[in-house]
């Protein structure tokens, strides 16, 4: 279905019950649409009793797109942007945050666990900042603020590191999103290990065992 979100109209499926059951936010990354989130994955939260909602950003899918303000050459204002120039882009990360905060304004949702993957999670890195209030839990899946300082990205060590005592939904969802989109993964037991315990997670994910990591 269509809504109105900052402006602009955004496809959106959501999915699961409306009501009290807390609901989750997915944002899909650069040039991937709503059904880049597996429906297994979608199906799991569901049956866990969240009401599941993902969306096509701007630009991309049947949500509305910007033609007129132009296509930017990505590896030209990649490299820019690397030797800290500045980048000319027609619109910026708070943008697509204030599109994910008026998915949820449409829908009548007051506040979300939000989930990003990739640039999805860069935006939802920015819903938090914008509205803290409004972000039950935060999930940045492969993903990074981009600040150059910080170290390359790691999940392999997610998936070495896991607490085999009480496994967090987001590394199992590090895990699954991994495996589906074919990446290999490496571990310092080994890579056949790293795969056998991915499997696991991805097994547990789908029985729905696992829950939200709880701040320690």
């Amino acid at each position: 279905m269509k809504v109105r979100a900052n402006g602009l109209a955004l496809e959106v499926e959501d999915t699961g019950p409306v009501g009290p059951a807390e609901p989750v936010l997915l944002v899909m990354g650069l040039g991937m649409q709503l059904t880049a989130w597996p429906d297994d994955f979608v199906g799991a939260l569901a049956a866990a009793g969240h009401r599941v909602i993902r969306f096509d950003n701007r630009d991309i899918g049947l949500s509305e797109g910007l033609d007129h303000l132009g296509t930017p050459n990505l590896l030209w204002e990649g490299m820019k942007a690397r030797l800290g120039l500045p980048v000319r882009a027609p619109y910026a990360l708070h943008d697509l945050a204030a599109d994910a905060l008026g998915v949820l304004d449409a829908l009548g949702v007051a506040q979300a666990h939000v989930v990003g993957a990739s640039m999805g999670g860069m935006i939802a890195q920015r819903v938090a900042l914008a509205a803290p209030q409004r972000v039950l839990t935060l999930t940045s899946i492969m993903s990074s603020s981009s600040a150059r300082h910080l170290p390359g990205h790691d999940f392999l060590r997610a998936v070495d590191e896991v607490d085999r005592g009480e496994v967090t939904l987001v590394v199992a969802v590090v895990a699954g999103i991994s495996a589906m989109h074919g990446v290999k993964v490496r571990c310092r037991t080994g890579r056949r290990e790293a795969e056998r315990r991915r499997a696991l997670l991805v097994e547990r994910l789908q029985r729905g065992e696992l829950r939200p990591a709880v701040p320690r």
